[in-house]
């Protein structure tokens, strides 16, 4: 049996962007019960030269959007969003489920030979098969940045566990 892209990809965006919600939402929890001020959460980094917590949960979703909507052979949603609260990172994360729920399986239907082009940040093209792109590029990419969320998180006192990062599944 084969795994679809669709089976790759959307399901597992659906879990983390939710699991990351709920981390956040332990996350301002925590803050108000700490009395910690939000933004020093949310611009809280690993390193100074890596993204902050909010740039974290934007890359992420920028990620699920961006790829979902490549596989389909969908032009790729351009939110202006640049979360500073946690409420803003909430709706991000909520609009970006919202339109990785519109994409339907047969879009992806041949995904894994179509050829991807993207431009990650710098002129110069990218070109991938859409298998290669998933697999290679895309997904470690996006969990890169949830990952980092978390650990952004648990490094300044955030009470979580590998079950807040997994989500239910």
């Amino acid at each position: 049996m084969t795994l679809s892209m669709y089976a790759a990809s959307v399901p597992l965006f659906n879990q983390m962007l939710a699991s990351l919600g709920s981390v956040l939402a332990k996350a301002e929890a925590h803050a108000s019960a700490k009395k910690i001020e939000a933004p020093a959460l949310l611009q809280a980094r690993l390193f100074p030269d890596m993204l902050s917590l909010s740039r974290q949960v934007e890359v992420a979703c920028d990620f699920a959007k961006g790829i979902s909507a490549r596989l389909a052979g969908l032009p790729v949603p351009v939110y202006e969003d640049k979360p500073q609260t946690f409420a803003e990172c909430q709706a991000l994360i909520a609009k970006t489920l919202a339109f990785v729920a519109t994409v339907q399986a047969s879009q992806m239907d041949g995904a894994e030979t179509r050829e991807i082009v993207i431009q990650a940040g710098t002129p110069r093209e990218r070109k991938f098969v859409g298998q290669q792109y998933l697999v290679h590029y895309g997904l470690p990419q996006f969990l890169f940045h949830v990952t980092t969320a978390y650990a952004i998180l648990r490094h300044n006192g955030v009470e979580l566990g590998k079950k807040d990062y997994m989500g239910s599944y």
